[in-house]
């Protein structure tokens, strides 16, 4: 009889170790994506209470300048990493965190393939819904939403570009929407505005902003009213190029985002 209740122990304990073994890691995890020979790292956040029976949204986010660099680390200071570490809970989406590289900006094919090649990763990995995908930046990734989604008509459920533009910077020439150096394109501003048809977008910028002037946002904002697109456009007063930590502390930007499906 001992030696039954020691194998059942046993048993027991076994089943338990290995049912934590096959348990999900959440938080913030560090993976790695190959695209034409080159290793790129990026960080996923998973939700604490993620769970592979159902499937999850999906947050891409493109940071700025400041956290360009290969160590897949930098990115999960700023932006959106940051309101996830206030607030974890409020923020119920799997989050795809790419890296872009050192002196690069997200516009070129390189960067854009290993940013896309990191959602596909996390979609298949953590269960992703891809109706449900969203695509966020700010700054020079702001530059990047834009650019992305316009390469990528009928990708992404919903965009939220935090001080971003089109036309090149003054100051940083190479930044702008690389659709601006093409010489049929008169008007990148609807241009964008064409390709991204039907996605709906959420602008954030801050009207004293020293970096990228509010004009192209504001700008982006009137060509999507003419094209009587789905677009929401908020300006902070008084606040300069940091409007990130108040866009993405916004009460109803996750039930706004969460209502954008590409399922209808």
């Amino acid at each position: 009889m001992r030696r039954q209740n020691f194998f059942a122990l046993s048993f027991l304990i076994l089943a338990t170790a290995l049912s934590g073994f096959a348990r999900v890691q959440t938080g913030f995890l560090d993976r790695t994506v190959n695209v034409s020979g080159s290793s790129y790292r990026y960080q996923v956040y998973v939700p604490a209470d993620f769970s592979s029976k159902k499937s999850w949204p999906v947050v891409l986010f493109l940071h700025g300048a400041g956290e360009r660099g290969s160590d897949g680390l930098l990115q999960t200071d700023v932006g959106i990493a940051h309101a996830i570490r206030l607030h974890s809970s409020k923020v119920p989406f799997v989050v795809v965190m790419p890296q872009c590289g050192e002196g690069k900006i997200w516009g070129e094919p390189d960067m854009q393939a290993q940013a896309m090649a990191a959602l596909e990763a996390s979609i298949k990995e953590f269960h992703g819904d891809r109706n449900h995908i969203y695509l966020t930046g700010l700054s020079m990734g702001g530059f990047g939403t834009w650019e992305l989604a316009a390469r990528n008509p009928g990708r992404f459920a919903a965009l939220v570009p935090i001080c971003s533009g089109i036309r090149p910077l003054k100051d940083w020439p190479q930044l702008g929407v690389t659709l601006v150096n093409d010489p049929q394109i008169t008007d990148p501003y609807a241009e964008v505005a064409r390709r991204i048809a039907g996605t709906p977008v959420w602008i954030f910028h801050g009207d004293a902003d020293q970096a990228v002037p509010v004009a192209e946002s504001r700008h982006m904002a009137e060509v999507l009213k003419a094209a009587n697109a789905n677009f929401k456009y908020t300006e902070y007063p008084g606040v300069d190029h940091n409007s990130w930590d108040r866009a993405y502390a916004e009460p109803d930007l996750v039930p706004w985002l969460l209502g954008q499906s590409l399922k209808h």
